[in-house]
């Protein structure tokens, strides 16, 4: 099985309150909504700096920020995340419209 087969099986809702140790140690990163968790996540699990750094560049990843973490904490919300130690990939959990 291939690594980015095994992310997806890795792949959770999660509440966000329960990441609030790793947000404090500066370890979660965002996933814009646009890109797919498991292949940002395959990217670093593979070390694909170039890739990566293109999606920091252009602001598709990066850290959470102190009002998106304040937003999901005061509305107790889900995010999809994924581990790829040290780091946890979080993305807001969109809603599709029928």
């Amino acid at each position: 099985m291939s690594k980015e087969s095994n992310l997806v099986y890795e792949t959770a809702k999660i509440a966000w309150k329960e990441l609030q140790r790793f947000y404090a140690q500066g370890n979660v990163i965002h996933v814009n909504d646009e890109l797919d968790l498991v292949q940002v996540a395959t990217a670093f699990s593979k070390d694909d700096s170039e890739l990566v750094s293109d999606w920091m560049k252009s602001e598709q990843v990066g850290g959470v920020s102190d009002i998106q973490a304040l937003q999901w904490f005061e509305t107790d919300a889900d995010v999809w995340a994924v581990t790829v130690a040290p780091f946890v990939l979080v993305q807001s959990i969109v809603e599709k419209k029928h």
